[in-house]
């Protein structure tokens, strides 16, 4: 980690097929919204084995990230959790093609399971940490668990989020 850059980093452990974690985006929009590029919202994989698409879903969402299109493609899996459950791995190439990312490509990279190891490595960090549930945040090294309940939780990231931020000021 370089002290250069000013942002800081808020971790989130994401199952692509929890719809608690849909409920996160709201707070992760207005997380941007108020703090624009001083605060990197990092995408963690945690696929629950609940969640049969899940691990599936992550892998999806890497490729996305390879081809340019992350958040865009996370956010429209996790718009559409129901879907992902009837549908699984086409429906992860369907929202693909309908981003406009090369769909084929996605087929291809959930065949050869060329993102396995990074959803692994996430997972198994995850668990290290203690994380248990989606949505978990990371942030100045505080893990807080939105699996459970989201209530509070943005105002406890903004708290968190305010006093390391105020800390790069000096």
């Amino acid at each position: 980690m370089s002290d250069s850059s000013p942002a800081s980093v808020l971790e989130i452990w994401c199952d692509l097929q929890c719809p608690d974690c849909r409920t996160a985006l709201d707070d992760l929009r207005a997380l941007r919204e108020r703090y624009g590029d001083r605060l990197e919202p990092r995408l963690r994989h945690f696929p629950l084995e609940k969640n049969k698409h899940a691990f599936a879903a992550a892998q999806a969402a890497e490729e996305a990230w390879e081809q340019g299109r992350g958040w865009a493609y996370v956010e429209a899996v996790l718009g559409r959790v129901e879907e992902l459950g009837r549908e699984g791995e086409p429906f992860l190439v369907q929202v693909a093609r309908e981003l406009g990312l090369d769909a084929e490509e996605f087929d291809t990279a959930l065949v050869d399971g060329r993102h396995i190891l990074i959803v692994d490595a996430d997972q198994a960090e995850g668990k290290a940490i203690g994380v248990t549930g989606t949505p978990t945040y990371v942030i100045g090294g505080e893990r807080l668990d939105g699996g459970k309940s989201q209530e509070g939780l943005r105002e406890r990231i903004e708290e968190i989020a305010d006093r390391l931020l105020a800390g790069d000021a000096h």
